[in-house]
C-alpha cells in the first residue's frame, strides 16, 4: 500500500519547499511538487490533513536505557524498560540502546531482545555492547566479535570515563578497547565507535586526547556524551571538535544546587556557534530510561530521576525558537549528524528518495502533529495510534 503526504514544507533537513512525498514499502519513493497517483499503483492512502505542515527527518536518539538502567541507589532505583509510545511520541523513529552502570542485573542478551521487540513493533533499533566498566560485558566474549557477529551491535558503550562509578580504566584500558571496536566495525561494516559516559570528574577528556594525540587511532572512533554537564567538561568538548571529533549533548540537564555548571542544551549550542565551531559537530540524545542520580559534594546520592524521551526534542525546539539556532541547522543535531556518526547516512537522517520513510510533521508552532517510522503512523494529530505489545 501507497501512503501519499500532500503539501508539506520539506526540510530534508535542508529546505527543498511545498512538496507531496510518496512512501511505499518503508521508503520514500518519490518527492515532488504534486504527485497524483494513478490507478496502477493500487491501494493509496491520501494523506491532506498535512497540508501547509513541515515535514523534518525522524529523530534519532543514540543514547537510550530500552531495557532500563539505574540501580546507584539499590535495587529498588531500577528504571522500568521503555515502552514503544514512550519512544514515538518524542518523534524518535530511531534508537541506539544500551547498558549503563548497572552490567550485572542488566544484562546484553535482554537489551539486544528488546532492540528486538521494539523493532518488530515498528522502529529501527541498534544497540552497544558494553557497560560502564572495562573489561566490559559482551554477547560472544569480545567487542571485535560483537560487531561482527551480532547485526545490531554497532560500537561499544556506555564506557564510563572521569566518573567515580567508573572502573577508573587507565588509557591503556582506553587504547586497546578502541583498538578493539575499530577493527571490529572494519570488519563488520560497522561505525565501530566508543560511546563514552563522561563524568565530571576533573580529568574530563584528557585521556582521550592523549590517545589521539599519541595512537594512530582517530578522534573519531570516540563520542563523549553527557558533556554539557559541567563547564570545565564543556571546554574540553569545545576542543574535542576543534580537533576533527563530534559532542554529543544530553537533554534535560541544567544548572542545579549539586551541579552548578552544568549547561542547558540551548546554552552549549549558543556557545558551540558563538566559538565558529561547526554545528555539523554537535548531536544530542536523551538517556532516556535511565537512572539520573544526583550526589551531593562527598559523592552521596541525594536523590534518583529518571530520563525521558520527551526532552530531546523539547529542548532543541527551545533553541530553535528563540532563535539560537535555524531549523534546517538545529534539526541535525538530532538528525542527519547522528547518522553521520553511526554511518546511517542517507538512508536515515534525511528526507530523500530511497531513505527510509522515518519522517516528524511539526505544526506552524514547531510542536509535533505527527510521527512516521517506516512508512507507518505512530503518531497521528497528536494522538498516539500504534502502541507496543504490552501498551495495548
Amino acid at each position: 500500500m501507497f501512503l501519499l503526504l500532500k503539501g508539506l514544507n520539506v526540510y530534508s533537513p535542508e529546505p527543498i519547499g511545498k512538496k507531496d512525498i510518496l512512501i511505499c514499502c518503508e521508503k520514500v519513493i518519490k518527492i515532488a511538487d504534486e504527485i497524483k497517483p494513478f490507478k496502477e499503483f493500487g491501494d493509496v492512502e491520501i494523506v491532506e490533513e498535512v497540508e501547509g505542515l513541515i515535514a523534518v527527518p525522524g529523530f534519532i536518539d543514540q543514547h537510550v536505557h530500552i531495557a532500563g538502567g539505574g540501580g546507584e541507589g539499590g535495587p529498588s532505583t531500577r528504571t522500568p524498560e521503555i515502552t514503544l509510545s514512550d519512544i514515538t511520541k518524542g518523534g524518535i523513529t530511531t534508537v541506539v540502546g544500551l547498558l549503563g552502570t548497572d552490567g550485572i542485573t542488566r544484562g546484553m542478551a535482554s537489551l539486544l531482545a528488546k532492540a528486538r521487540a521494539l523493532e518488530q513493533e515498528g522502529i529501527t533499533t541498534y544497540i552497544y555492547t558494553g557497560a560502564y566498566e572495562i573489561p566490559t560485558r559482551t554477547l560472544t566474549g569480545s567487542v571485535r566479535s560483537d560487531l561482527v557477529l551480532i547485526d545490531k551491535v554497532i560500537g561499544t558503550g556506555e564506557i564510563a570515563i572521569s566518573d567515580h562509578r567508573s572502573a577508573q580504566p587507565t588509557v591503556e584500558d582506553l587504547t586497546k578497547l578502541a583498538a578493539e571496536a575499530r577493527v571490529g566495525g572494519l570488519l563488520g561494516g560497522k561505525p565501530g565507535i566508543v560511546h563514552l559516559h563522561v563524568g565530571d570528574g576533573i580529568r574530563g577528556l584528557s585521556p582521550i586526547f592523549e590517545i589521539v594525540e599519541k595512537t594512530e587511532i582517530p578522534i573519531t572512533q570516540f563520542v563523549p556524551t553527557h558533556i554539557n554537564r559541567a563547564s570545565h567538561l564543556f571546554e574540553h568538548g569545545l576542543k574535542f571538535i576543534e580537533m576533527g571529533g563530534t559532542i554529543d549533548l544530553t537533554s534535560d540537564i541544567k544548572p542545579d544546587p549539586h551541579s552548578k555548571t552544568a549547561l542547558t542544551p540551548k546554552e552549549a549550542i549558543k556557545k558551540v556557534l558563538e566559538n565558529k565551531l561547526p554545528i555539523e559537530k554537535v548531536t544530542m540524545s536523551s538517556d532516556s530510561n535511565g537512572s539520573i542520580p544526583v550526589f551531593d559534594e562527598n559523592k552521596k546520592l541525594v536523590k534518583v530521576m529518571v530520563g525521558s524521551t520527551d526532552t530531546l526534542y523539547r529542548d532543541l525546539r527551545e533553541a530553535i525558537i528563540e532563535g539560537i539556532v535555524p531549523l534546517e541547522k538545529g534539526i541535525k543535531i538530532i538528525t542527519e549528524n547522528v547518522t553521520k556518526v553511526l554511518n546511517l547516512y542517507p538512508r536515515k537522517g534525511c528526507i530523500s528518495e530511497k531513505s527510509d520513510a522515518d519522517i516528524v510533521i511539526l505544526d506552524e508552532d514547531l510542536n509535533i502533529h505527527s510521527v512516521i517510522a517506516r512508512g507507518k503512523f505512530m503518531i497521528r494529530k497528536g494522538k498516539i495510534v500504534k502502541k507496543g505489545f504490552f501498551e495495548e
